[in-house]
Formats: C-alpha cells, sequence, structure tokens
C-alpha cells in the first residue's frame, strides 16, 4: 500500500470513533494501516459488522482492511508494537471532556507519540488541550494539534481539505505531514500550538453568535460583522496567551472561524440557530446527539477572559444567552449600544 505522494503506507491508531474520529479513519485507511478504537465493546462490533459507523457517521462505508476494535492494548500495539514499521501515528479524537481521561489510560504506556483532534478548553481547569497533555503526559511523550476548517462528512466523502499541524516537536510535525498529508488532505505545520488551539476552540463560540443572528433574520451584512469582530476577539485572547497574532489569519483561525459560522454541517452554528427559535439549550443539545464544544467553551472563555482582562463582548453575550437567562434580542440591543471604538483597539 502506498499514498499518493508515493510514500510508504504507515500504522495509525486512531483513539475515538465519534463522526471525526471515524471520518479521519476513512481518509486515512486509504493510504495507510489504519485501526480505529471504540470505547464502546458493542458499538466497535457493530460498526465492524456492519462497516459503517450507523451511530456516528452513517453512509459512510469503512474501507476494506480497516479495522475496528474496543481493545485498547490491540490499539496501542498497532503503533507501537513488533511490526509497527516507521512513522506510526496515535490520534486522540475525543470531545475535550475525554482528553484527560483518555491520556490517563495511555499513561505508562510505550505510545510513539500522541495528536490530538479536539478543540476547546477543558472545563473546570480552562486548559488548552497541550496543556492537559503536558498535565498527564509529561514531556517525554510529543504532542501535536491536527486542526483546521474541516467537516467530518465532507472528509469522509474525500472532498478536498486543509488542516494545520501544531507542536513543539519538529519531528512529530514532519510525522503528521508525512503520514496525513495527501489524497485530498494539504497539511501545512507551525510551532504556535497555542494559537491554533485558541482558534479552533473560541470559533465555535463565535458559530453559535452566528447561528442566533441567522435565526433572528438578521441579514448577511450583521453575519459578516459577527464574524470579523469575532476574529477581533479571538486574536485579543490568543496574543494574551502568548500566541502570535499571524497565526489567527490562516487555517485554524480566519478558515475554521468563516466555516464554522457559515456551513449548515455546523453543529455551534445550529445551536444558535436553536437558541434564536427559543429552545432551551437542553433540547437544542439533545436533537444534535453530538457533542457541541461552543457551549462549554463560552464558560471558559468567558471566565478567562475576564482573569485576563481581555474584552470579549460578543464571547460573554453567548454566555448570557447560554447560561444567564438572556434572552438573544436583548443580547443583540446591548451589544448594539456599546460606545463606538476605533477598529483596531
Amino acid at each position: 500500500m502506498h499514498n499518493s505522494n508515493n510514500s510508504p503506507a504507515r500504522r495509525v491508531t486512531i483513539l475515538g470513533a465519534g463522526a471525526w474520529g471515524t471520518a479521519v479513519a476513512i481518509a486515512l485507511a486509504a493510504r495507510h494501516e489504519v485501526l480505529l478504537w471504540a470505547r464502546n465493546p458493542a458499538m466497535a462490533e457493530a460498526t465492524a459488522a456492519a462497516r459503517e459507523n450507523t451511530e456516528y457517521l452513517p453512509g459512510f462505508p469503512l474501507p476494506e482492511g480497516m479495522q475496528v476494535s474496543a481493545d485498547l492494548d490491540a490499539a496501542i500495539a498497532h503503533v507501537s508494537g513488533p511490526g509497527a514499521g516507521d512513522a506510526p501515528l496515535l490520534i486522540a479524537a475525543c470531545p475535550v471532556a475525554g482528553l484527560r481521561p483518555l491520556l490517563q489510560q495511555l499513561k505508562g504506556r510505550a505510545i510513539p507519540n500522541v495528536v490530538w483532534l479536539c478543540k476547546g478548553f477543558e472545563g473546570g481547569t480552562g486548559l488548552l488541550p497541550h496543556e492537559v497533555k503536558r498535565e498527564v503526559l509529561g514531556d517525554a511523550v510529543a504532542g501535536a494539534a491536527l486542526s483546521g476548517p474541516s467537516f467530518a462528512q465532507e472528509v469522509a466523502r474525500g472532498l478536498p481539505c486543509a488542516l494545520t499541524v501544531a507542536s513543539e516537536s519538529a519531528e512529530l510535525r514532519e510525522r503528521v505531514v508525512s503520514v496525513v498529508h495527501g489524497g485530498n488532505i494539504r497539511v501545512y505545520s507551525c510551532d504556535d500550538m497555542v494559537g491554533v488551539e485558541v482558534g479552533g476552540a473560541v470559533k465555535n463560540v463565535l458559530a453559535i453568535a452566528t447561528g442566533v443572528a441567522d435565526g433572528l433574520g438578521l441579514g448577511l451584512n450583521a453575519r459578516a460583522a459577527l464574524i470579523t469582530r469575532g476574529l477581533a476577539e479571538i486574536t485579543r485572547l490568543g496574543v494574551a496567551l502568548g500566541a502570535s497574532a499571524a497565526t489567527f489569519m490562516g487555517l485554524t483561525g480566519m478558515g475554521d472561524l468563516i466555516l464554522t459560522c457559515t456551513g449548515d454541517l455546523s453543529r455551534n452554528r445550529r445551536v444558535g440557530l436553536g437558541l434564536a427559535q427559543g429552545k432551551p439549550l437542553e433540547t437544542i443539545v439533545s436533537e444534535l446527539g453530538h457533542v457541541a464544544e461552543g457551549v462549554p467553551c463560552a464558560r471558559a472563555v468567558r471566565e478567562l477572559a475576564g482573569k485576563l482582562g481581555v474584552d470579549m463582548p460578543i464571547t460573554n453575550a453567548v454566555a448570557g444567552v447560554l447560561f444567564d437567562g438572556d434572552t438573544p434580542l436583548q443580547t443583540l440591543a446591548a451589544l448594539l449600544a456599546r460606545d463606538p471604538r476605533g477598529e483596531y483597539c
């Protein structure tokens, strides 16, 4: 098996059989030896038998040869045991809330590296994924964030997609590019982990805001204003945390923000649409059937911005609607009533 870049097939284990983990597994299985690990044994067995993840990504058959298992030992051995070959890759495809428990299961095991796909801040601690990884696994295991504008259904369908890998390890960045880049997936790399992770996290909050605006029928002018001013908020927070402002002009900043705020496949945008219709948050989340990371992220970002003294009025407005009982129309009026200011202040 060879990929489209004429580099050899590699072994890849993806821990997490949700929609995004399954989509990445499907995309990479065309070129590599992929094992998809599901936490639930019954789900793993059903997915392997049907050759389709009917629960989280129905309608997309699994490629021939792609393994599905609930055996964590086997999943890790696939990329670290005898015969793992050159440049194996271990990918964590769980929500942010599940990252620490998953990494704790990996602690003390011989793993080649860990790459995470989740976007957000950890609830309670307010930590970014790379900070969670450092707390659990230390610096001995190299880690990377793989992020960017990407809907699971489109990646599984084989449509073009561009992602960014961020890591302090140049070797791991090169490894991720060598494995993931190819076919219809382009992968760029950078060392600004804070910028990549902040962009991927906060854009979900802004997508909720855009969904609310669209649901209220505020028009395309309002949508453009929200996206643009939302990018300013993301950049302010990222720079305060030590990120480079330039990172937010790239795929994991502007790119991911535009996609999530405007795409009909965006779960977070759908949360905003539901709020505009007056639906209770619990009902909206239940109807989604998937995690909408922008909901817990809004609370974490509001708290973090408050501690850092970073002005994030749109994020605060979203958190007010989600958690404080504010109505979308009240929130809109408050945003429009804010004093004028210089655009780049």
